[in-house]
């Protein structure tokens, strides 16, 4: 916790769970990144923290956006980036929608299907794609599925499909999974991708491109590589793959630029026991799955939390949100240890919550109101 987000709680008085966002520590986590790859421009993942505050920052940096949705698209532009700074990386769009982007001046576009292909064609003609291909994952705390991208023996057909509608193909994109701890977990994925460049430059057009998407951590419990690790692998698999004919590439940072940056206070609102023997402490926050901790689904991510407490003794803890739906528990399967004195009406503090929690967080699931968030 930065000693702005202490101040800031300190003088805090309304009621309910917030977040707070230090723009310290994003700024200085981008000029990170900036540092570790020089060459490769930064498209921040908007749908990690939409908040305009984080946007504008990142926009006067000289950042540049990735977005999932026309509202994100408008939401950069509203921001001060230029479309030039935009793209869509949403393989699943409306056609309706990209014609809208196009009209907005967004010619960066992520493909994974012909079908996908076809529907930028007419509504975007001459525009830039990009085909995402699948990637295993592994090594990463939260793998993505395969909902996204194609089989990268597929690529080439997706990618010469664009280039006789016209369109520019530009190349190729990839996600090695977020939370990937692993800095070499690139090389694969960079691997197969200058296979694609080689098969479609036998096809008779180039590639110029490859987006290495996102993944890059957060701290949590444990240590995480620094950027710099991450940049001198990639830069390192690049040069392996590629030789002197380096691609123009991207990265798509969200949690690793905002994640840090984030603090949660929540409120005790019970510690119970479930039966007489049980050594297992119930303690339910008035914050859950549905107040914006999805991300502890199936235990995926483990946030580390403080107390006014800690130096007390232990004791094993479920922890659990408000609502009343079963599904909200947090940590069960692994429970957390917390102080035996915390005690109802404590304040919790959950670290690294400044991606992906406000994003998350129901309108109004039980009558809760959304997850506050400021940014300072």
């Amino acid at each position: 916790m930065t000693d702005r987000i202490r101040e800031f709680l300190r003088n805090r008085r309304e009621d309910g769970p917030c977040v707070v966002v230090d723009l310290d520590v994003v700024r200085s986590n981008y000029a990170a990144f900036a540092r570790a790859l020089p060459d490769t421009r930064v498209f921040y993942a908007v749908k990690a923290n939409p908040a305009p505050e984080v946007l504008s920052l990142l926009a006067q940096l000289g950042s540049c956006f990735d977005c999932a949705s026309v509202p994100e698209i408008q939401m950069a532009l509203a921001a001060g980036a230029t479309a030039d700074r935009i793209s869509y990386g949403n393989t699943i769009k409306k056609e309706r929608d990209i014609e809208r982007s196009y009209h907005l001046g967004v010619r960066l576009f992520a493909v994974d299907a012909k079908e996908e292909v076809e529907k930028v064609a007419r509504a975007a003609p001459g525009a830039k794609v990009f085909c995402r291909i699948l990637c295993d994952g592994a090594g990463a705390e939260w793998p993505l599925s395969r909902k996204f991208g194609c089989d990268p023996s597929m690529a080439a057909d997706v990618l010469e499909h664009a280039h006789r509608l016209g369109l520019v193909a530009y190349g190729v994109s990839f996600h090695v999974g977020s939370q990937q701890k692993n800095v070499d977990a690139w090389d694969a994925a960079l691997s197969v991708t200058s296979a694609i460049f080689r098969d479609c430059a036998e096809r008779g057009f180039s590639l110029s491109f490859v987006n290495l998407g996102g993944g890059f951590p957060a701290r949590y419990l444990e240590d995480v590589p620094a950027a710099e690790a991450y940049g001198a692998a990639i830069f390192r698999a690049l040069s392996r793959h590629f030789g002197n004919t380096i691609p123009e590439t991207i990265i798509e940072p969200g949690r690793g630029l905002v994640g840090a940056a984030g603090m949660i206070e929540a409120e005790v609102v019970l510690i119970s026991h479930k039966s007489e023997d049980d050594a297992v402490r119930w303690v339910y926050l008035d914050i859950g799955k549905f107040g914006g901790l999805a991300e502890t689904m199936e235990e995926a991510i483990r946030y580390p939390i403080r107390t006014a407490r800690d130096g007390d003794a232990l004791v094993p803890c479920v922890l659990a949100g408000p609502t009343c739906d079963s599904a909200d528990v947090m940590y069960e399967k692994n429970p957390v240890m917390l102080p035996v004195s915390l005690a109802i009406g404590d304040k919790v503090l959950i670290e690294a919550t400044g991606a992906y929690t406000t994003t998350y967080s129901t309108v109004a699931f039980n009558g809760f109101s959304p997850l506050r968030s400021y940014v300072i």
